[in-house]
């Protein structure tokens, strides 16, 4: 899942979106997708180095997941990057605690193709 702050600019060609939350979008299902169709009007859907992994514990499965996003939007925002893919989600527990778990990496969206971050 590919997720872009509202802010952010993008092709006139693409979708707006779905809101996600307050300040994030969902704006494909598919990465791969998404950047063929980015490089088809000159644009760069840049991919930053190193896993994002959060976790968040808790009861309700719902605040556990949202927590766990959360932080992994906060820190693709401290990285000034725009985007973020959503690589994976774990429910598991320890010793009877349920937990959940993401996976991202920062992605950036951009006209051309060298960086400049927010």
């Amino acid at each position: 899942m590919i997720l872009s702050e509202r802010g952010a600019v993008l092709p006139d060609v693409l979708p707006s979106g779905t809101p996600f939350s307050e300040k994030w979008r969902v704006i494909s299902d598919s990465c791969t997708t998404f950047e063929a169709q980015l490089k088809q009007v000159g644009w760069t859907l840049f991919f930053m180095a190193g896993e994002i992994h959060t976790i968040a514990f808790g009861f309700d499965l719902e605040k556990r997941l949202n927590a766990a996003v959360g932080r992994a939007l906060h820190q693709v925002e401290s990285e000034h990057c725009n985007c973020v893919e959503i690589t994976g989600v774990g429910v598991k527990s320890f010793l009877g605690i349920p937990y959940s778990t993401v996976t991202a990496h920062a992605r950036h969206i951009q006209s051309g193709s060298r960086f400049r971050g927010q």
